[in-house]
């Protein structure tokens, strides 16, 4: 069986075999997905979100026909959980999930918006996801409450056929990346559900950055320009060198770059954050008819940049066969939509976890949490940098472990790294830039200075 006979027999839809066809095609024919420096320019500067404003009328009609969709795919797995991430309690007795929901519902008794909130699930976290959202009542309004990512089969690295894995079947596939979105939408009949309902835009983001908030001033500014695609960008700090960054081709159309599509001689460029000065944070505003209108014209199939990764079918066992995974990024579509933009953001709408170390600083008084779920910095310095022993604190339960009486203050920390296997007693504090080595327990109480 080929790859794409093995994906119509597990039922996908015809779109997601179609884009995966396009991929594997272009696979064969020797494209790695590389984008090469001497290919783009940098982009120097982009509008700020303070410099936008927008007509309070406008954003109200606007709020109105927007739709709030959280990218609700990934398991915990690199934190070694094995559920939905964003089920993972962040502050207050409260997920993910249950924040991003509060925000929402704050926005809406703000401003009286229907303003649905829809989850893009995988496989794995659609059922566990369903049932807490169902906790919260009417959420999704007159949408349903999700649609589903496809998968794709892993393909040989010496022949790119589907791979077989007897001893567990499940690892024969691989999510396609959050690229899936825009046929995910189409294939499952979301996008033709939000059009029946009147949505004509859709803010998306990563359900694990709770600083992805709808902002009225970028919503505003993104319908009055009648923008199809807007992505928001940050500047980069030494922190972000890895990150996706923002160029533009030599028509001055703006392109997404990953590090996975860059050869090692570009490396360097890559990783240049005075070349290239804005990372994608993976928020996204999309005007709806403009996809549609994309999507009719392209087949329904974007062909976004590939990301070809090489790993083992089994991650957990490096002598498994090797394996090829074709993936996309969302923020590619930027290079899609003529006349997409980018607006500049501020850190404070990026608060994501993909880390035990992001845990730590969300949890901690480094940041609050409002009624309506905006989590805001608690501190005017940035966020304080947390470094801890990946060999004891990686996994989310030795991290829970070594602090039972949860996080320590690091509201005055500005770094702390812990090296070694280190227990935090309750009410430690840290104060500047303190480094603790194990075999050690804090006791309660505990400040710890430079």
């Amino acid at each position: 069986m080929d790859a794409l006979e093995k994906m119509r027999a597990e039922g996908l839809d015809e779109v997601a075999v179609a884009a995966f066809a396009q991929q594997l095609e272009r696979l064969e024919a020797g494209e790695q997905g590389l984008l090469r420096e001497a290919d783009i320019a940098p982009v120097d500067e982009v509008p700020a979100l303070d410099d936008l404003s927008g007509d309070e009328g406008q954003v109200g009609e606007a709020l109105e026909r927007t739709v709030v969709i959280k990218l609700n795919g990934g398991l915990g797995t690199s934190m070694g959980m094995s559920g939905p991430k964003s089920l993972l309690e962040l502050k207050d007795g409260l997920t993910f999930l249950d924040v991003s929901v509060r925000q929402v519902q704050g926005l809406r008794e703000r401003t009286g918006a229907r303003l649905p909130l829809v989850l893009m699930n995988s496989f794995a976290t659609r059922a566990p996801s369903l049932e807490a959202l169902d906790r919260h009542g009417d959420v999704s309004g007159d949408l349903p409450p999700d649609f589903l990512q496809g998968r794709v089969p892993k393909l040989r690295a010496d022949d790119l056929s589907p791979v077989d894995w007897a001893d567990e079947p499940s690892l024969e596939w691989a999510p396609p990346g959050h690229g899936d979105l825009y046929g995910s939408l189409l294939g499952s009949g979301m996008l033709d559900t939000l059009a029946r309902n009147d949505y004509a835009y859709a803010c998306v983001s990563n359900v694990d950055n709770l600083g992805a908030v709808v902002d009225p001033r970028i919503l505003a500014w993104f319908a009055r320009e009648e923008i199809p695609f807007l992505m928001e960008v940050a500047r980069r700090t030494g922190a972000d060198r890895k990150g996706g960054h923002l160029a533009q081709r030599s028509d001055g159309g703006l392109v997404l770059r990953e590090v996975a599509q860059t050869t090692d001689e570009d490396l360097d460029a890559f990783q240049d954050i005075e070349r290239h000065r804005f990372f994608n944070t993976n928020t996204l505003w999309i005007d709806l008819r403009a996809l549609r209108t994309v999507l009719d014209e392209h087949d329904g199939v974007l062909g976004l940049p590939m990301i070809v990764n090489r790993k083992t079918v089994d991650p957990a066992d490096k002598g498994s066969t090797p394996v090829i995974q074709i993936e996309s990024a969302m923020g590619a579509a930027i290079d899609v939509f003529e006349g997409a933009r980018a607006v500049c953001v501020p850190r404070t709408r990026l608060a994501p976890v993909k880390t035990t170390n992001d845990l730590l600083v969300l949890r901690s008084d480094a940041y609050d949490l409002d009624g309506q779920g905006v989590v805001l910095p608690a501190r005017p310095a940035g966020d304080p940098v947390v470094d801890l022993d990946p060999d004891h604190f990686k996994l989310l339960a030795d991290f829970e472990a070594r602090f039972p009486a949860g996080p320590p203050s690091l509201r005055d920390c500005d770094r702390l790294t812990v090296a070694g296997d280190v227990t935090f007693g309750a009410g430690v504090a840290v104060r500047g830039t303190v480094r603790v080595e194990g075999p050690t327990h804090v006791e309660a109480g505990t400040v710890l200075t430079a």
